[in-house]
């Protein structure tokens, strides 16, 4: 029986460099690549995406598009890693663990759209509380992510790693997009079944992987009853069968010190954890942490090509 052929379009960047690490040693795929000197050239990128049976766009979002736009057959399934196609119609949402049918729905789609690093968290957070009735659409949501500085790509790994401009040392988080809509933000409010965008405040720090995204939910948004360890509760139950979404045990007060909630605890991994944390005061903040590079981007990739494959999910994921 032949092994299903997968070409990775962009395999020079960021995320298409960790798949293509992820997928190099598995036995059950057949990886097209292009020579090196032509890897750019739109007849042979062309002949390639129309070759494979599934296809990885790690592109900026323009090319991503016009990469759709030279499949000319119907049976190339598509797992797009931009930006372009997330609250798209004819794409899924390629987040297996949002809902109970997502998964299905993703095995059986032709065009899966990947789930950008920060909205990760911030779905498998908010959706339970809002499905369960803990938490209205209309709240108005705050989040904060830190981020290690890989998740800007290319571009941003330079600037931080450049000695010149003396980040490596820099001793904290810095704040960025914060006097414009980040591009995320369509995509955390339609799945996370937000009436609004909530308010996102990302920053960066000076690492290279690794996330930890927090969501403070004061007292006055949750609904009556809606403790911590209802919440705690309500997540649990949601991803108590899944392999790749921990939730970390409930303990009121909650107990940590200054390495609990490091955010490169989910390194080199395809695994969210979920914290759930009580204040005296009634407020919840319920925190994620999950490589920006792993659940983030390629081990996200690499979950949903197995799934639109017929191979075991956890196939080639740590």
């Amino acid at each position: 029986m032949s092994r299903p052929r997968v070409f990775i379009d962009g395999h020079v960047g960021t995320t298409g460099l960790r798949i293509r690490e992820w997928l190099a040693p598995r036995g059950d795929l057949e990886l097209l690549e292009p020579d090196e000197s032509r890897r750019k050239d739109l007849d042979v990128r062309r002949d390639l995406l129309n070759r494979a049976d599934l296809v990885v766009l790690c592109l900026p979002d323009d090319a991503a598009r016009e990469a759709i736009g030279l499949i000319e057959n119907d049976t190339t399934r598509v797992v797009d890693a931009s930006t372009a196609h997330r609250v798209a119609e004819g794409w899924e949402y390629g987040l297996p663990e949002m809902d109970p049918a997502q998964r299905e729905a993703i095995v059986a789609s032709r065009r899966v759209s990947n789930p950008g690093c920060w909205p990760t968290s911030v779905v498998l957070a908010l959706r339970p509380l809002v499905d369960e009735g803990l938490l209205a659409p209309e709240a108005p949501v705050t989040v904060h992510g830190l981020s290690g500085y890989t998740g800007g790509g290319k571009s941003l790994i330079e600037k931080w790693e450049n000695p010149a401009n003396d980040l490596a040392g820099l001793p904290y988080e810095a704040p960025y997009a914060m006097e414009r809509a980040h591009k995320h933000a369509p995509e955390m409010t339609k799945y996370s079944k937000l009436a609004a965008p909530p308010h996102f405040i990302p920053s960066v720090g000076p690492y290279r992987c690794g996330m930890r995204v927090e969501m403070p939910l004061h007292r006055g948004i949750l609904s009556a009853g809606a403790t911590g360890k209802r919440v705690h509760g309500v997540l649990a139950d949601r991803y108590a069968a899944e392999r790749f979404v921990r939730v970390a045990p409930y303990a009121e007060p909650y107990s940590s010190d200054e390495r609990t909630f490091d955010p490169r605890i989910c390194n080199d991994t395809n695994r969210v954890e979920l914290h759930v944390v009580t204040h005296p005061d009634g407020h919840v903040l319920v925190m994620g942490l999950l490589d920006n590079l792993g659940k983030g981007a390629a081990g996200a990739a690499v979950q949903n090509l197995n799934l639109m494959l017929g191979l075991a999910e956890d196939a080639g994921l740590a």
